[in-house]
Parts: structure tokens; sequence; C-alpha cells
């Protein structure tokens, strides 16, 4: 996309960098703009039959491929996914919900337009809710950093973000050349990490029937092989919870099932 990138190919640009290759959605008049680009873009769209559907699509291909995205019209569109990206919150799944709004030139002449919501910024606030960033890309001279501050948080915290552009800003050329993504990722600080390590080792030491039991946050930061190397070295068993059902694999012989807690059996001693 060189030099001449716009805000809507910068998008399409990082997604596709970012693991991005199939993109689920409907399109709609304020995200046509949008799928004119991905048309001509290496990621493929997949159609659905419903916005809802086009949501839970992308959880699945994220928890499979390591981040998803879906591509939807506003309000009408937009607001019919809450369920979906509020699953994809609740369960640390990095989905992209990419959508259109009206124009901005728009706005000042035309206050009321159609599938608008109370005000034009209603539908972010709803997603600021369950997403981890929400970003209005409005601004040719912030629109990069914006983005990336959006990207940097999918991949820290492994949970939605959300990412509108209104239509006439699609084309909009960006204030400066492509740059690398920015993942703000801040690293261990060494003496923390040391003293959590010790303190892991001092209670595998002094357990008399250590177990281990993980959940869904390992798969979704990739590192079931660490797991099921680390199991293998310490030889002792181990459980997953609900969500984290296959993070090892189930006829692994350390492998003890799935603990449930409270809504699980109790189980009998012989």
């Amino acid at each position: 996309m060189g030099d001449k990138a716009t805000i809507g190919s910068a998008v399409l640009d990082r997604l596709h960098r970012l693991g991005v290759r199939h993109i689920f959605g409907i399109p709609g008049d304020y995200v046509l703009s949008l799928y004119q680009l991905i048309e001509t873009s290496p990621i493929t769209h997949v159609g659905t039959t419903r916005e809802d559907c086009a949501g839970f699509a992308a959880d699945a291909y994220a928890r499979i491929n390591g981040i998803g995205a879906v591509c939807v019209t506003y309000c009408v569109g937009g607001l019919n996914t809450v369920n979906a990206i509020a699953c994809a919150y609740a369960e640390r799944s990095p989905v992209v919900l990419l959508t259109g709004s009206p124009g901005l030139s728009e706005r000042t002449r035309t206050p009321y337009l159609h599938h608008m919501v109370r005000d034009f910024s209603t539908q972010r606030e709803v997603f600021e809710r369950m997403t981890v960033a929400a970003v209005t890309l409005d601004d040719p001279l912030i629109a990069e950093r914006e983005m990336d501050r959006a990207f940097a948080a999918l991949l820290r915290y492994r949970r939605p973000i959300y990412i509108e552009i209104p239509r006439d800003m699609v084309h909009c050329p960006l204030m400066g050349g492509l740059k690398p993504i920015c993942i703000e990722d801040t690293p261990s600080d060494p003496a923390a990490l040391e003293e959590a390590i010790s303190e892991v080792r001092l209670m595998l030491a002094s357990a008399k029937r250590p177990a281990m039991l993980v959940g869904a946050e390992v798969g979704r930061f990739g590192l079931q092989d660490d797991l099921a190397r680390l199991v293998e070295r310490l030889n002792i068993p181990i459980a997953s919870t609900l969500l984290g059902k296959s993070i090892i694999r189930e006829d692994h012989p350390l492998y003890v099932g799935v603990y449930g807690g409270l809504i699980g059996t109790i189980p009998t001693v012989c």
C-alpha cells in the first residue's frame, strides 16, 4: 500500500499482517467503501445471514487463528453483534469489530440519519463497555496512532477491540507513511518475575500431591506447547477449567479432566 496508505487500507493492512485471512460480515451503505477495499485486499470476505452470526464466526475464528475480524454497517449492523462481542470479551477472544458510520461532512448538514441511535457516538459508547479499546478514526493526523493503540490492546489482553471509520474517511490519506505495528507491551519487571517464580517453586516443593489447573488464557496467548512440556517435566496431573477444555489434549496421560468446582461431582474413594 506504500506511502499513499489511507485510513481504511492501513487498518486492513494491519489486520492482514496480524494473521487475518478471512473477515466475516454483511455489507451496508455506511461500510461499502470498506468493502470495496476488502475486495481488492488479500483478505477474503465471508458473508453471513445475520450480523450476530458474523460476530460469533469471527469469535470462533479468533480462538483457532489467534485473531478474528468482523465488518458490519452502522448501528443496525453493529448493535446486532453485541452478544458476540460481549461473549468474546468474557472468554478472552481477540476479535476486531470493524464498522462504518455516517460521514463527518454529512453530520452537520443532516443531523438525523438512518440507523442513528440517539447520538453519532452511541454505538462506540456501547462497545466501550465490552472491548479493551474503542476508537473512531476521524482524524488523519492521529488515525495511525489510534489504530495502533487499539491493536496493541488486543494483542496484550487478547480481548475484542472496536474500530469505527466514518464513511468519508475511509479513503482519506494518512499524514505520513505506513509505519510498523506498535505493540505497547511492557516487559515483566525482572525482580518481580524472579520473586513470582521462586514462590511457585516453593509451593511445588512443599506440596504433597501437586496438581495444575489451567484456564483458557493459556490458549489465547498460544502457550499450549509450553504448558505440555512443563506438565511432562513436572510429571503432575493437570485439569482444566470449563473454558480451558482442550488446552491440553484429552488423551494425555496426565490429564484428569475438567474441574467444575461446586457444579462438579465428588469423586468416590474405593
